[in-house]
């Protein structure tokens, strides 16, 4: 599998990889990708839907965590020239929320791939902000058929 450092900052291309469209769009680049890993990255902006009080909620972050796997799917798919699958958010496991990040912000998120196999899909994500851990959680994410 293909591993790149150049990271995607087209929210274009980015729009094309993850199926979720405006305005649930909640990564809006891609900063690494290798075979069982992915970084997404969210700068935090006051149109997002999932603002409250000039802070990013912790429902946004979670979706934020889940689309980061749609991601690493997404490009995926791409790599073979097919279109970007539909998922799911089956299960949540864990999930912590330390700080919420205010509006301007830049998240930086890391999903480990723990199992992927017949469409499930089996991580763990940190999301930081600030060089600190913000978020956590363990969740498994479903390909629609």
């Amino acid at each position: 599998m293909e591993v790149f450092t150049e990271k995607i900052t087209d929210k274009n291309f980015i729009g094309r990889l993850i199926p979720q469209k405006a305005p649930f769009v909640m990564v809006d680049k891609l900063l690494h990708f290798e075979e069982n890993k992915v970084v997404a990255g969210l700068t935090v902006s006051q149109e997002n839907i999932f603002i409250q009080n000039n802070k990013f909620t912790g429902p946004g972050l979670i979706e934020h965590m889940a689309q980061t796997v749609a991601l690493y799917t997404g490009y995926q798919f791409f790599l073979k020239k097919e279109d970007a699958p539909t998922g799911y958010i089956g299960a949540i496991k864990k999930a912590e929320i330390f700080e919420l990040p205010a509006v301007g912000k830049e998240l930086k998120t890391t999903v480990l791939i723990l199992h992927d196999i017949m469409g499930v899909t089996l991580v763990t994500a940190e999301t930081e902000c600030d060089g600190k851990v913000i978020a956590s959680s363990e969740m498994k994410t479903v390909l629609a058929n």
